[in-house]
């Protein structure tokens, strides 16, 4: 994303969840067309339509299977680096045409590189979408990467580091626990790339990237908003159905992870931090890895554990002992490839960072040896449903939940079975679930400290 701020990764660690909460419907709203349809492009370009006609405006995104964990060996950082290079200029618009003219109508355009997509989205009116489909068709194929343009937008890349990740000292322990946590997996390595790598890019690597991933056959269109599938169907046959074909890819086999034979800490002091905080990580399957039925189990063990004010370790913690400012745990789902579960805490007051760590290892041990009850467990689906439920009042949620799974291994059926998933785990498989993979033996814990200054 060109401007943003890079979330910790604990932040982000329940982000398919988090992109489905949103402001409740309205009381007595037109009902939501739930017609989704999906089609393939003659060279291979997947489309998704997702029809909501209560406000006339459309999403409109590109999602390519291509993120920070596919770079190859010592070009760390080129997938976000690319990103920024799609809005410089091509051989039909100079940079900057597309902000303007989204500008122009009152939308917002935007993208965003994660470890395992890349997106590209506008939100317009529905008479701008052909003009949208035009815009990212031509730039999928036809960018102009001059040695200028890219040393430009290399500085502006390495000045985000410096500002984002080198001068926020959360930001840098969190860089340090995930290249810990993973041992050889590549989502050890942070999506903005090594600033030592970064400084090496150039228009060679960037052209070889942009020619190996950037083809219809590597990417999923999702439009979502005042729109019906034939419409979307014709305008992407115009503009989309006429750029060739890439080379075809092979699949996305990535390095695993060895199993977990330690518990690993990482320590940051820092004068400029006035509150302790930590938090607690471990390795565990992501729904694209996971055995039937254990992810949802992890969703619903994290809601449980830490998913809000509700939550075990919110209501002891906070509420009763008084010893936290704030907690909570999460799982990070949607991936690829194996990802991670996590709970952090922050202590309030004279509370000590080591009372509250063992209070938050007390709770997951609760998990693991007694199980959820029959009641809490019903009370974190009915949360869970809700979400899906909630998420339908906003078609860029739809958009992006869809693009997300779709880009991770998951399917459109995928998407419209969850709920009925989340409704079939039983406590016994979230208490197997933190038996399981909630080892406080095999943790990797992160500890951010203040520092006097000398």
């Amino acid at each position: 994303m060109r401007v943003r701020k890079d979330w910790p990764r604990r932040m982000m660690l329940a982000a398919s969840l988090i992109a489905l909460m949103t402001t409740p419907t309205l009381a007595k709203q037109a009902p939501v067309e739930n017609t989704i349809s999906q089609f393939t492009l003659g060279n291979g370009m997947q489309v998704v339509v997702i029809p909501d006609h209560r406000a006339p405006i459309v999403t409109h995104m590109v999602w390519y299977k291509i993120g920070s964990a596919d770079e190859p060996p010592g070009k760390s950082g080129i997938a976000h680096f690319f990103e920024h290079l799609m809005f410089k200029a091509t051989s039909n618009h100079p940079a900057g045409a597309l902000d303007q003219a989204v500008a122009d109508i009152g939308g917002n355009d935007n993208a965003f590189t994660s470890y395992d997509f890349t997106a590209f989205h506008e939100t317009v009116p529905p008479s701008a979408l052909g003009q949208m489909m035009g815009f990212e068709a031509d730039r999928m194929r036809n960018l102009v990467l001059s040695d200028e343009a890219v040393a430009t937008e290399r500085d502006v890349i390495m000045e985000e580091r410096r500002s984002r990740i080198d001068n926020d000292p959360q930001a840098q322990l969190d860089e340090a626990v995930n290249a810990t946590l993973y041992m050889n997996q590549p989502y050890r390595i942070p999506v903005i790339g090594w600033m030592q790598e970064i400084e090496q890019l150039n228009r060679v690597d960037a052209k070889a990237f942009y020619d190996r991933y950037y083809a219809p056959n590597n990417a999923v269109l999702i439009v979502a908003g005042d729109v019906d599938a034939e419409a979307v169907r014709k305008l992407a046959e115009e503009y989309y159905g006429k750029v060739p074909r890439g080379p075809d890819l092979p699949p996305r086999v990535r390095p695993k992870e060895p199993e977990k034979t330690t518990a690993r800490s990482v320590t940051l002091a820092d004068a400029r931090v006035s509150v302790p905080n930590f938090s607690m990580q471990w390795v565990v399957p992501s729904y694209n890895t996971a055995k039937s039925g254990e992810a949802e189990a992890l969703d619903l063990l994290g809601e449980i554990l830490g998913g809000g004010s509700r939550s075990r370790l919110y209501q002891e913690l906070v509420v009763k002992q008084g010893i936290a400012a704030s907690v909570g745990a999460g799982f990070q789902g949607r991936a690829l490839d194996d990802t991670v579960f996590a709970a952090y805490a922050t202590p309030r007051g004279t509370a000590k960072l080591a009372d509250v760590e063992k209070a938050v290892g007390i709770e997951i041990e609760k998990i693991a040896r007694d199980g959820v009850s029959t009641d809490e467990l019903e009370r974190a689906k009915n949360r869970y449903i809700r979400s899906m439920i909630f998420a339908r009042d906003r078609q860029d949620s739809m958009a992006n939940i869809y693009g997300n799974v779709l880009t991770t291994g998951g399917t459109i059926k995928d998407v419209e079975e969850w709920p009925e998933r989340i409704r079939k785990v039983g406590a016994d498989e979230v208490k197997a679930a933190a038996q399981r993979y909630l080892l406080l033996d095999k943790v990797v814990t992160g500890y951010l400290l203040p520092k006097a200054e000398n």
